[in-house]
């Protein structure tokens, strides 16, 4: 299978935080999220990517180019977007456009100035005087704009509303529709992801607790829910998250062990409450 990306035992260490060892991979054709909590290490590890930041240890392949000096060559086939990206103040969006078309030898004025429509984007306006939530408008159609092999966005979805949102889904999805391009984001919106991510990678605190399809992850618990006296030792051994009030509690329980729930309130959690659940500090399974 072609790959777009792929990562093998990559970290990173800082005085006051360390990320990985991360371990995954991202064919050609689909769609990856990247979930954790806030400084689970999203952003170190799309720094990382983008060779923004040196990694302590581990290696990775972008698009085939397995070096940071190889990968440069190759920053025609990446699209990418962070939350710090930024363009000079006084462009308009003729200027993006003219200075793009300069920067990438793929660049597209036709796709370029049809995202500034769809996104109501007014080409005459200095790109200072844009709301925070439109200039990164700016900058996704940026991305999309040079038929780049791979796009790594950082909270895409950040500020948009659901309309908005659903189109940068439908765009996303058009993007890799050939099977030659993969997207990789992060979000906090984690059930807005959960409709289109084909695969995961969840962090927790620099760890790597889970990369694989995204319905994997979500049929491995169960959401059980039970009166007080319902709590038995073994919910409490293998439950994840237990939340306690006076009257009842609730867990997260493999699905594995779902006979330990034999007659209590048992459902399918969405990607919202597992994230709930298995960030609680001290648990150690996802």
């Amino acid at each position: 299978m072609n790959e777009r990306l792929n990562v093998t035992n990559l970290a990173k260490t800082y005085p006051e935080f360390a990320l990985g060892p991360l371990t995954f991979d991202l064919p050609a054709g689909y769609i990856m999220g990247l979930i954790g909590p806030n400084g689970a290490g999203k952003t170190t590890t799309l720094r990382l990517l983008l060779d923004m930041a040196q990694p302590s240890s581990g290696e990775f392949t972008l698009n085939g180019a397995k070096t940071a000096d190889a990968r440069q060559q190759a920053r025609d086939d990446l699209g990418a977007m962070l939350d710090s990206t930024t363009l000079p103040d006084a462009w308009t969006m003729k200027d993006v456009d003219s200075n793009m078309k300069r920067l990438f030898p793929h660049w597209d004025s036709q796709q370029f100035m049809k995202l500034v429509a769809q996104f109501d984007i007014n080409p005459k306006t200095m790109y200072r005087r844009l709301s925070k939530g439109t200039q990164n408008k700016v900058n996704l159609a940026v991305a999309l704009s040079h038929h780049a092999k791979l796009l790594i966005l950082d909270e895409p979805m950040a500020g948009l509303d659901p309309i908005a949102r659903d189109e940068l889904r439908q765009l996303l999805q058009s993007y890799i529709q050939d099977g030659e391009a993969s997207v990789l984001l992060s979000s906090h919106l984690t059930d807005d992801l959960a409709q289109f991510a084909d695969y995961l990678l969840y962090l927790i605190h620099g760890e790597q607790r889970f990369f694989g399809e995204t319905d994997t992850l979500l049929s491995r618990y169960l959401l059980v829910q039970g009166g007080s006296s319902e709590l038995t030792a073994a919910l409490k051994n293998r439950g994840l998250g237990l939340r306690q009030t006076s009257v009842g509690f609730s867990l997260l329980l493999p699905t594995a062990d779902q006979a330990l729930a034999t007659g209590l309130v048992t459902s399918t959690p969405d990607l919202d409450t597992l994230m709930i659940y298995l960030g609680k500090r001290g648990e150690d399974h996802a």
